[in-house]
């Protein structure tokens, strides 16, 4: 089950999180659970797989607010800069920041199992 501490340890500012939904924290990890499962991470990869740049910087953006509002800081940190990448239309590594993405999004699903 997910924690305020495992979240802490994970690198999530609760605070800040918890401050948006009014120090309620069922409804902060609630809301973690589903940022967890929002869709845009699938959108998102097959974008970037697809290496449709115009899809992913709508799924990285989408990704962005969602993490940023929940203050997890670590996924925050990667949508935000795959989003101001595609944004410019850059060349960058997709597949990697998408990997990261990925992987630190399994990171915190493993802090709910156990």
């Amino acid at each position: 089950m997910l924690t305020i501490e495992a979240l802490e340890r994970f690198g999530a500012d609760t605070k800040e999180g918890l401050g948006r939904c009014m120090n309620n924290k069922d409804i902060y990890l609630r809301l973690v659970d589903m940022g967890l499962n929002d869709t845009n991470f699938e959108k998102l990869s097959a974008a970037v797989n697809a290496g449709d740049k115009k899809t992913a910087f709508e799924a990285a953006h989408a990704l962005k607010g969602v993490m940023g509002n929940l203050s997890l800081t670590p996924l925050f940190t990667i949508a935000s800069e795959m989003t101001e990448l595609l944004r410019a239309e850059e060349d960058a590594d997709y597949p990697t920041y998408l990997k990261q993405l990925l992987e630190k999004r399994a990171e915190l699903r493993a802090l709910q199992e156990s």
